[in-house]
This record gives structure tokens, sequence and C-alpha cells, in this order.
């Protein structure tokens, strides 16, 4: 795979649908699923210890990316915090008709709360639309990285990387 990552910071679409961690169309019809958004080709294998359904491999050698079995992938999420690029996500385009919920790695304080009101980020950082707060998990285990889930319009719910919540963002501007 060429990465022009490398000349941008940024993954491109192409870029990202071509790593192992990227589910099929097929895969994201059935639920929630994880998406590895990883690239690098470093010595990492936290994710794969992380899994409880085994559904992460590493072929080859520690510094291959990771491999996503999305037939064992239960999208529970558990794989997210342990992943020091926070490149984790887990995806489910299915939650509702118009809704779908991203499940994604956060770093920050205050954590946000459920029902908050975010302002959705892309890869690049860009805004991209707004989204709500639907759950908040935290765990000693987790090493301070939090695990955020957000209902997104389901047209977002692949682009979606971060985001912003909407009362710092008003703080910010005022």
């Amino acid at each position: 795979m060429k990465k022009t990552c490398s000349k941008t910071g940024v993954l491109s679409d192409e870029e990202l649908k071509a790593i192992p961690g990227f589910p099929s169309e097929e895969a994201l019809r059935k639920g929630p699923v994880a998406i590895i958004k990883c690239a690098e080709e470093i010595p990492c294998n936290p994710c794969v210890e992380a899994c409880p359904k085994g559904a992460i491999a590493i072929e080859g050698g520690i510094n291959n990316l990771p491999i996503l079995d999305f037939e064992k992938c239960s999208g529970c999420g558990l794989c997210i915090p342990s992943c020091p690029g926070l490149a984790i996500f887990v995806v489910d385009v299915t939650f509702l008709e118009t809704e779908g919920l991203v499940k994604l790695p956060y770093e920050f304080l205050p954590l946000p709360e459920e029902g908050d009101r975010v302002m959705l980020m892309d890869r690049e950082g860009k805004e991209i639309g707004e989204g709500t707060v639907h759950g908040v998990f935290t765990s000693r285990r987790f090493d301070h990285t939090a695990v955020i889930t957000i209902r997104v319009p389901k047209d977002l719910a692949l682009e979606v990387n971060h985001f912003r919540r909407l009362q710092d963002k008003e703080k910010s501007d005022g």
C-alpha cells in the first residue's frame, strides 16, 4: 500500500479502506464492528491481547498491521482503549434508520456526559456535523482512556474520528 499519509499526515479514504482492519459493507450491515485505522508498521500488539473473542491478529511478526476477523468481532469495544495510537473505533450503522453509533477513544477532561451535544470531526479535524453522547465508559483497566459512544447521522458514521464538546467550542468563541 502506497501511503500518502506520510505527505499529508492523514490517511486518504482509499488508504483507509485498503488496511486489513477496515470492514466490508457486508460486515457493517451485520451490526457493531471494530474499525482498526492503523497504518503504521511498528512493533505494537495491545489490541490482540485486549480482544476477548480473538478477532484481532498480527501475522508474520509484531511489526505488521493488525488484521480483524469480522466474523469473530462482536463490536464490544474492549480493544479501543488498548490502542496507544487511538486508532480503533467501533461503528454500528444498524442502530437506527437515520442514526449510527460510533465508539471512540477519548483522553481529555472533563469527560462528556450522556446527552451532551458534540461537534463531530473527521480524520483531518474538520467539523462535519453534530452528534449526541450516547454513553461514557471508563475503567481503571483502560489507563485513562475513556470510550465514548456517540449517536451520529448514519451517513457520517464512517467519517467520525473525534469530537469536540459544544460547550467547549462556545467558550472558545465567546
